[in-house]
């Protein structure tokens, strides 16, 4: 696969709650973070997806906000 992208960030699917239409899938990026995903049960479908599956999470935004406390 090859993606204009360059925000893509390697983990394994750690959790999967399904919904009616969509899904949270949940990416252990390591280092203790995680990233949480919301797509379609036919997506999670399409790819193959399940506990322990190899994912890229690819982030695409207009704007990023950052925090602090």
């Amino acid at each position: 696969m090859r993606i204009s992208a360059r925000n893509q960030i390697r983990g394994k699917v750690t959790a999967i709650k399904e919904g009616a239409v969509e899904a949270q899938v949940t990416l252990d990026i390591g280092g203790g973070q995680t990233v949480v995903s919301v797509i379609t049960m036919d997506s999670v479908a399409n790819l193959g997806l399940k506990i322990g599956s190899e994912a890229i999470a690819v982030v695409k935004a207009d704007s990023v906000m950052l925090a602090v406390d």
